[in-house]
């Protein structure tokens, strides 16, 4: 190319004065649910900042949250799960059937920021990576060791594997659902990939992302794979 990519994190625009003035008027989750609030901050780096794609204005957890996770965003700590995942039947609990009625607000919001772009920018739509997600669920929130999941993983491999799975599959039905809504190119995010030895990475993280990006109606959408670490 005529000069290297570069990818800004901006963090749903945490620096600017017109994010915070919608952010003070709704939770986190009601912006995320609402589609003309999502596309109104998807939509404020490209007016402000004229960058060359704009990103669908979401969360990693939607999908956990869809599946039955407690979900909350506590201000100061970040995301907390009141159900966090500690045996089977906490597995089994978690649906997979109907999650994509469940995440329709993110299609209906795609749709919006397409007719906001009208063709001038491409639009990345994202979903969680699912060791990423499920280290969410197990810790019930953010951490620094990943202690729970790591126990988790290697004392009982059979359930861990269980519950990847169910993630990957609501995955590739979410990030197939913002296909047939208009996204132009996807990120499948691993942000705690960089917690995993090498040969975990292999069997707990990317066997999960080769398989969702396999299973995607990509039709000539490109994907990245993206893992932190």
């Amino acid at each position: 190319t005529e000069r290297p990519p570069v990818w800004m994190m901006r963090q749903a625009g945490r620096f600017m004065k017109e994010y915070w003035d919608i952010k003070n008027k709704y939770s986190f989750l009601e912006m995320c649910k609402t589609p003309e609030i999502a596309a109104d901050v998807t939509m404020l780096p490209i007016d402000l900042l004229d960058v060359d794609a704009a990103i669908l204005f979401s969360d990693i957890l939607v999908t956990a949250e869809a599946m039955g996770g407690q979900l909350s965003f506590e201000a100061g700590v970040g995301p907390l799960f009141a159900n966090p995942v500690k045996n089977e039947a906490d597995i089994d609990a978690l649906l997979v059937d109907g999650t994509e009625d469940r995440l329709k607000y993110v299609a209906d919001a795609i749709k919006v920021i397409q007719q906001r772009l009208n063709g001038t920018k491409p639009l990345i739509g994202f979903a969680g990576a699912p060791f990423t997600v499920m280290s969410y669920l197990i810790e019930g929130g953010s951490s620094k060791d990943f202690k729970k999941t790591k126990l988790f993983i290697h004392n009982q491999p059979v359930l861990a594997h269980k519950l990847l799975q169910k993630i990957a599959d609501v995955t590739v039905a979410y990030l197939n659902m913002q296909i047939a809504a208009g996204v132009n190119a996807l990120q499948l995010f691993d942000s705690w990939a960089l917690a995993l030895s090498w040969d975990d990475y292999n069997e707990f993280s990317h066997q999960y992302n080769a398989q969702i990006i396999s299973r995607l109606n990509r039709a000539g959408i490109p994907i990245i794979s993206f893992c932190k670490g």
